[in-house]
């Protein structure tokens, strides 16, 4: 886990952008990327959001209930009528 001083900031995860396909939240970095964090790390009870470009790294507050729920890994088939 990263040391109080290498954190840049703390980001609530309501201010940070969910993609689903990728299953990852990220927030703006100031070197231009962005943060990213791994929704099953963040299951795992990880809190740190990492910039790919630079050494920044930020402190993701957020409460397990607050996280999409898991899907399947195998959707159940859906009936098609043609």
């Amino acid at each position: 886990m990263a040391e109080e001083g290498d954190i840049y900031d703390e980001i609530e995860i309501e201010d940070m952008t969910f993609d689903q396909t990728l299953q990852i939240y990220h927030y703006p970095c100031p070197c231009g990327d962005r943060f990213e964090i791994n929704i099953d790390d963040l299951r795992d009870g990880h809190e740190i959001a990492v910039c790919p470009s630079c050494s920044l790294q930020i402190r993701v507050i957020f409460d397990i209930s607050d996280l999409p729920e898991k899907e399947d890994d195998h959707p159940q088939p859906v009936a098609v009528t043609v």
